[in-house]
């Protein structure tokens, strides 16, 4: 399946996937897990509890914040891949962040978690099929393929690491 139109998913999201280098979801695996993996890995123990400015995340923040994305992104995508007409409801990011606690844990622990995670949903986006991929749902209130869900995945994790070296390293 080849990448998502601009009808497949709602208007903000665009500005994810148009970041990802990839014709389809089977290239964006291959052409984005291991660098993303090994930016995320590799980000600086020192850095770990540090905020670029006032109210904003720290480093361990951003990770746990890509992390809580990916899952309910992945989510998402089974849920329409297996035909669940079911609504998939916004979710609130900062609400999330506040709740992680993610200052209590160790940047080792984030790291492994992130690890393991993007293991697991690459492993899952490489088993759907292409027609798994076409299916569609509504996600935060907009219709939305399972193909356009997987790129913004890929996105995401692209739109923060953009950030993390701008403002953070």
């Amino acid at each position: 399946m080849s990448r998502p139109l601009s009808t497949d998913h709602a208007p903000y999201f665009g500005r994810y996937i148009s970041l990802v280098d990839a014709r389809d979801v089977s290239e964006a695996i291959s052409n984005h897990s291991a660098a993303l993996l090994t930016f995320y890995e590799n980000l600086p123990e020192e850095k770990a509890d540090y905020r670029y400015a006032d109210n904003k995340w720290t480093l361990k923040e951003v990770l746990q914040h890509v992390m809580d994305t990916e899952r309910i992104f992945a989510y998402r995508v089974l849920r329409i891949s297996r035909k669940d007409n079911t609504p998939n409801p916004s979710f609130d990011e900062n609400s999330f962040a506040e709740n992680a606690e993610a200052s209590a844990r160790t940047f080792a622990s984030l790291k492994e978690e992130f690890s393991a995670l993007r293991r697991s949903t690459d492993l899952f986006l490489a088993s759907l099929q292409e027609h798994q991929l076409a299916y569609a749902g509504i996600s935060s209130d907009h219709k939305t393929t399972a193909n356009a869900l997987a790129f913004m995945i890929f996105g995401h994790l692209l739109h923060h690491k953009q950030i993390i070296e701008e403002r953070y390293l």
